[in-house]
């Protein structure tokens, strides 16, 4: 029943109800990444009168993380190509990077020098530092 009741209220555990309806109507597969992510379109490449393109969408294999695309798709995604990287050969640049999560909010999340959830302590000050009053 709580898996239901996911599936019907939240959008970030991969898709819900509304969206698998709206895809097995309308939705035309075309493909899947390395991530288990799966790429559709509107079915037979009609172009949406509301955004004047043809409308594609991606079901995430989990947590929807929209930096979870890899680049070929993620072109596709926003009409930078028009073939989709299922239909072609297609092959990173050696300058796209592979995917990484984005970690803000967890316990590995990037923390500067001098944060104070870096150490869990804030360093003295250094005495570079002079306070502003008003009129000065």
């Amino acid at each position: 029943m709580r898996n239901f009741l996911a599936k019907i209220f939240t959008w970030w555990n991969s898709a819900t109800i509304g969206t698998r309806f709206y895809t097995s109507r309308f939705g035309e597969r075309v493909g899947e990444d390395e991530f288990g992510n799966v790429y559709y379109r509107t079915r037979g490449g009609a172009v949406d009168p509301t955004i004047g393109v043809q409308r594609r969408w991606v079901i995430y294999a989990g947590y929807a993380e929209a930096s979870a695309i890899p680049p070929g798709w993620w072109g596709w995604m926003h009409h930078q190509i028009d073939v989709p990287p299922s239909e072609a050969q297609y092959t990173p640049r050696d300058w796209q990077k592979p995917h990484r999560p984005n970690l803000t909010g967890t316990a590995k999340a990037y923390r500067p020098r001098g944060s104070t959830l870096a150490s869990g302590h804030r360093p003295s000050a250094t005495g570079d530092y002079q306070a502003w009053t008003p009129g000065n």
